[in-house]
């Protein structure tokens, strides 16, 4: 037990009637603003007292509780259990009796709190004294002559750890004990003022000047880290967040471009490559760590960490849970932080943590590992890490976006600082802050706070640090104001290659964004995905979802001109096909102009308000349709005897074929091949027919037939078979049949030659595409009078082109 028989030199207490200021009884949150006090390096405004059984508290992070980490002044004995604040504005210069007393006391007293403790007859018991002294405070304790007999214990606490118990009775009137609060903190722990000391909770030399700042030196290699007996071991740590890359030495790499890089390779390990992919989110002109993929060398094994939390072995998706699994001995796992891969060996281990966002890879041995890759003691020169292989063609391209006038980098940079800061200051002995720093403050003086981003870097700190030094840095999120939700949520999110989870904007929930690169080729041209795609009798469109939700539009509420039909979603690619066929058009409407018969639909929202009069969301409405040209004009000849001629069509995105077939037989099925022989006066029988035609929307007519003596349809003798879609009414041996009923139609003729001529004939006819409305492409030819029709529609250019197929025998 120590005996104290000092007074409070220099202070001058005040008679009780003279005591102003905040009363207390059992507890309150008292304001000392007006006299703040550095309590161990750490400056207080607001003081909280506490009675307890006995007990009395100054606390400066909330009341007292026991087993709460916090900064308090506890004094037990005595009976008092109510008091008040007094502030006596006093100077004390130095020299004074309180300096000599307090030899590492360097700076002049400014003012004292003074709180007077007293009992329920308003006798005061004990008087509590904090001074300021510039950067320094003292503490003291007066007892008073009514409880002589007392025994009193003052602690004082710095998170829960006493630095100070002074023991003292009060065999004497007005006894009492001063002593000094100041100090210096570092990593949780508090030093006194003036002192250099070894360390070997945190492996370093700590000197705490007389302004409460402290050094610490660590005697650890920079390849080595603390361990809990105060012995350094080898355990370096590489973090891979963003761009940068804060490698086992703390040196800084920031990747320039979309490409990918070696992150570790050894000689000391040579079963094991890890390599990082990286690629751009919101702007093209900053990357981010997109994935992860170790190469087992001894195998030819290849395990990647995807976004997600999803990963590949061999290019194919392995389910990965909580219980480790082991893969071409590798030991893969699945938590709270993502994916964590562990390579070992017989003398070292590496461990590869993957949330999506950062990657830290953990080395361990029983001897230093001579590092390659970014990680490693690499040179400044990118270049020579960069994986050819595993990049992508153009990644090395660099943009130059706009900046973003949203951006202060002044409070960027005062944002990143708080790794020096508050709770962040427990591992900053442990864990070098700087590089940390660094990297936070050039990825978003560029790139907007978006997607959780601004904590990333903290939250990057904080996980190294527990993992380095075991230190759990506590209240980061509260101090900050952090919350990691978000990112949590996107580590199951499964993306798209051409897209990134992130933040809504408006719901500020996670979703799947398009990339910047991704997105810019549909901006220019303000739409939402690929063009259309028609195939055979059907029309197929597909929209990039990110691109819908960047617009707030919702897929689910869109559909065709027929609103049972609507747009599928693809899970994997995230992609939104809307189509429509000759089985469902899905309300299509068909249309002809003076070259084309078009196929026209819309995608368009539900004519619904969920508001009543009002709506929040633009109106949708995409056109797009699909068309089949008339053909061209086009001449092939064909002696007779082969017996047919297929000319292929070309018809925008829509195709289909055009074939003419000469038979011998009325029920077709006798064609006219290389060694038929075809006698005058033969009857023949010949057939168009097409493919690929929407045969419930189109049909083909047969306009006119003609044979001439020469291989161009308009030049030498000409005979007509067929005009106007009817037979020559001079000619009684010509019929047709079928046409305009359907995709194909036939006609027939006894065989003739020309007077006169060389023993060639050639056959031309002209064909042409008609919208079926009831019976309009039929042609009915009048029987008695063969030179008139029916009248049938014709498109609106009434000059459209034909295709001319030529036949010789």
């Amino acid at each position: 037990m120590f005996v104290f028989r000092l007074c409070l030199i220099g202070f001058s207490v005040l008679p009780v009637a003279a005591w102003t200021g905040q009363d207390f009884i059992s507890s309150a949150e008292m304001d000392i603003s007006s006299c703040p006090i550095t309590y161990y390096g750490q400056k207080y405004e607001t003081a909280f007292v506490n009675f307890n059984t006995n007990r009395f508290s100054v606390c400066f992070r909330g009341s007292y509780r026991p087993g709460i980490q916090n900064d308090c002044i506890l004094i037990s004995g005595g009976t008092a259990d109510r008091g008040n604040l007094f502030m006596l504005r006093k100077e004390i210069p130095t020299g004074s009796g309180v300096h000599k007393l307090l030899p590492n006391l360097k700076y002049a007293g400014n003012c004292v709190n003074v709180l007077p403790l007293k009992d329920s007859e308003h006798y005061v018991i004990q008087q509590i004294e904090l001074g300021n002294f510039g950067a320094q405070s003292i503490l003291g304790i007066k007892t008073l002559f009514r409880y002589s007999d007392a025994n009193l214990v003052a602690d004082a606490q710095v998170n829960g750890l006493t630095v100070l118990k002074q023991t003292f009775n009060t065999s004497e009137t007005n006894a009492g004990v001063i002593t000094e609060v100041s100090g210096c903190r570092l990593s949780a722990r508090v030093y006194i003022t003036n002192t250099t000391v070894i360390d070997r909770s945190i492996c370093s030399t700590v000197t705490c000047d007389v302004s409460g700042v402290a050094t610490a030196v660590s005697y650890c290699r920079p390849m080595e880290h603390c361990r809990a007996d105060g012995r350094c071991a080898l355990k370096p740590v590489c973090t891979v967040t963003g761009s940068t890359v804060i490698g086992f030495t703390s040196a800084l790499h920031s990747v320039p471009d979309r490409c990918s890089y070696s992150l570790l390779k050894s000689s000391s390990l040579p079963g094991l490559h890890v390599l990082g992919m990286f690629t751009e989110k919101r702007r093209k002109d900053l990357s981010f760590l997109n994935r992860v993929i170790l190469q087992l060398n001894k195998n030819g094994a290849e395990i990647s960490l995807e976004q997600g939390s999803r990963v590949k072995v061999n290019g194919e998706f392995l389910t990965v849970g909580a219980k480790p699994q082991i893969v071409h001995s590798v030991e893969l796992s699945k938590g709270e932080m993502g994916v964590t891969a562990t390579f070992q060996d017989s003398n070292h281990t590496v461990s590869v943590v993957f949330d999506g966002n950062t990657a830290i890879i953990y080395l361990s041995g029983s001897s230093e590992v001579p590092v390659q890759g970014l990680c490693g003691n690499s040179s400044s020169d990118l270049s020579q890490q960069k994986l050819s292989d595993y990049s992508e063609t153009g990644c090395e391209t660099q943009y130059e976006d706009d900046a973003d006038g949203t951006i202060s980098c002044n409070s960027t940079a005062k944002w990143c600082k708080l790794l020096e800061e508050g709770p962040f200051t427990a591992c900053n002995s442990y864990v070098k802050p700087e590089p940390f720093i660094q990297a936070c403050t050039q990825t978003l003086c560029r790139y907007p706070a978006e997607d959780g981003l601004q904590c990333q870097f903290l939250k990057d700190y904080a996980e190294v640090c527990k993992h380095q030094s075991n230190v759990t840095i506590e209240d980061w999120t509260t101090y900050t104001s952090c919350s990691l939700a978000p990112q949590a949520d996107c580590q199951d999110m499964i993306c798209s290659a051409h897209e990134f989870c992130g933040v809504d904007s408006s719901s500020r929930q996670p979703r799947c964004h398009c990339r910047a690169l991704y997105a810019s080729k549909y901006k220019s041209t303000n739409s939402f995905g690929e063009p259309i795609v028609c195939g055979d009798k059907s029309a197929t469109v597909t929209l990039a979802n990110c691109l819908l939700e960047d617009k707030g539009i919702d897929y689910s509420v869109l559909h065709l001109n027929d609103q049972s039909c609507r747009g599928e979603l693809d899970n994997l690619t995230n992609m939104v096909t809307f189509r429509f066929n000759s089985g469902n058009t899905c309300g299509t409407v068909v249309q002809a102009n003076n070259s084309q018969i078009i196929y026209k639909n819309s995608i368009m929202t539900q004519n619904i308000s969920m508001f009543g009069m009002i709506s929040r969301h633009d109106m949708v409405h995409m056109d797009f349709s699909c068309h089949y040209n008339n053909p061209d004009v086009k001449t092939l000849g064909i002696r007779f005897r082969h017996n047919s001629v297929i000319q292929h069509i070309s018809s925008g995105e829509w195709n289909y074929n055009l074939t003419m077939e000469a038979y011998t037989s009325r029920d077709r099925t006798k064609p006219i091949d290389y060694d038929t022989t075809v006698d005058l006066n033969q009857r023949l029988w010949v057939e168009l027919k097409t493919f690929g035609l929407d045969e419930d929307m189109i049909a083909i007519v047969t306009d006119s037939c003609w044979a001439t003596d020469q291989p161009s349809p308009t030049r030498g003798l000409r005979y007509d078979l067929i005009i106007n879609g009817c037979p020559n009414p001079k000619d009684p041996t010509v019929q047709v049949e079928g046409n305009g009923l359907g995709t194909s139609n036939s006609f027939s003729f006894n065989s003739f030659q020309f007077t006169g001529g060389n023993g060639n004939v050639y056959l031309h006819c002209q064909v042409e595409l008609c919208v079926k409305q009831a019976d309009s492409c039929i042609q009915r030819c009048n029987q008695i009078v063969r030179g008139r029709r029916s009248a049938r529609p014709k498109y609106e250019d009434e000059n459209p082109t034909f295709i001319s197929v030529v036949w010789t025998y």
